[in-house]
């Protein structure tokens, strides 16, 4: 967050990451009509080009763990044939949840852009609703970008019946 607000750094965005997080936005659509899926996708960015790309899986593959963006960090992980995304960026459509952060932070991911905030969405998306994007920070440089496309996704994510 480098101190700064969440919204408030949208020119920071690469076109890269612009068409990845507006090609996020496009599949939650279209995965919320679909029966099992959960309008929720997430995108790896490497090179600013999309290595991976994943939407929520939790009840297709009966596993809580089948987050968007956890699907998405395992296929650029193998992508990559490492565990060191570094070199990655995450894209969701949603702010990722305390799980999704961790994640990141174990897999060396340094910078967030998502669509969705916390402060607008139905409270189930987060179990430890206490912890900020800022908490997941530690002493390494990382930076969340949030409330890209917001406008376009959030009815998807408000009442939590994605």
């Amino acid at each position: 967050m480098n101190g700064q607000p969440l919204s408030s750094v949208v020119q920071d965005i690469s076109v890269e990451e612009r068409a990845a997080i507006e090609g996020a936005v496009a599949r939650a659509l279209a995965a919320c009509d679909e029966t099992g899926k959960a309008g929720i996708a997430a995108s790896i960015l490497h090179g600013g080009t999309i290595i991976a790309t994943g939407e929520n899986e939790v009840h297709l593959q009966s596993d809580p763990t089948k987050h968007a963006e956890m699907v998405a960090i395992a296929r650029a992980a193998q992508v990559l044939a490492s565990t060191g995304l570094s070199e990655c960026v995450m894209i969701s459509t949603l702010q990722p949840c305390e799980m999704c952060l961790a994640a990141m932070r174990f897999a060396g991911i340094r910078r967030v852009i998502f669509a969705a905030t916390q402060a607008r969405v139905a409270p189930k998306y987060f179990v430890f609703p206490h912890l900020s994007v800022a908490d997941f920070q530690g002493d390494r440089d990382f930076e969340a970008i949030g409330g890209i496309c917001e406008d376009r996704i959030l009815h998807l994510y408000v009442t939590g019946e994605e």
